[in-house]
C-alpha cells in the first residue's frame, strides 16, 4: 500500500475535507468510486466527489453527510495498493529520496548547499537547502525558482528572487 493523501480539516458543511495530496497525479487518484483503504483503519472509504478549491483539493466520502462527520476523519491517510502506482506515469514530480543530497546551485552556477529535505504542503512543497555553514534555508519548490533538477548531474539549480537567500540572517 502507497498514501495517496491526508485528510486535513473539513470545509464547509456538507462533508467534504481538505487533503494534502502525497501522489504526483491527483486527478487520476481521486476519482469518483475509488475506494480507499485507509489508516489509522476507519474502513474504506468510497469517494463521492472531487473538486478543487483554490489549489487544494476537496473530497466528499460515502457516508460521511456533515461537517461532524468529516472532522471525524482528519489526520486519517488515504491508501492503494501498489500496483495502482505503477498505473500512473511520474514524470512531473519528486519524492524526497531523490533530491536529498544534491547540490543546490544559482544560475551562475554558485552552490548555495545541498538538499537536506523536501517538506510537503497543501499549497506548495518547500525544499530545505543546508547551508555550508550548517544554516537552513526553505525555498518554494515551484518551477518559478527551482527552474531545473537534474539527478544524473546531481544538481539542482534554484533562481531565487532578491532578498529570499537574506532570510532568517
Amino acid at each position: 500500500m502507497f498514501v495517496v493523501a491526508r485528510i486535513g480539516k473539513a470545509h464547509g458543511l456538507r462533508g467534504e475535507v481538505t487533503v494534502q495530496t502525497h501522489t504526483d497525479a491527483p486527478e487520476e487518484r481521486f476519482t469518483v468510486g475509488t475506494e480507499f483503504v485507509t489508516e489509522p483503519d476507519r474502513g474504506p472509504l468510497t469517494l463521492r466527489s472531487v473538486r478543487l478549491h483554490q489549489q487544494t483539493y476537496l473530497l466528499g466520502f460515502e457516508g460521511v453527510p456533515d461537517r461532524t462527520a468529516a472532522e471525524a476523519l482528519r489526520n486519517t491517510r488515504l491508501l492503494l495498493p501498489e500496483d495502482a502506482e505503477a498505473d500512473v506515469e511520474d514524470d512531473d514530480g519528486w519524492y524526497e529520496e531523490d533530491l536529498l543530497g544534491l547540490t543546490v546551485t544559482l544560475p551562475d552556477g554558485t552552490v548555495l548547499g545541498e538538499v537536506s529535505a523536501l517538506h510537503t504542503r497543501d499549497v506548495q512543497d518547500l525544499l530545505e537547502v543546508r547551508r555550508p555553514d550548517g544554516r537552513e534555508l526553505l525555498i518554494p519548490f515551484v518551477e518559478e525558482l527551482v527552474p531545473e533538477v537534474d539527478e544524473e548531474a546531481g544538481r539542482v539549480v534554484v533562481d531565487p528572487p532578491e532578498g529570499l537567500l537574506e532570510l532568517g540572517d
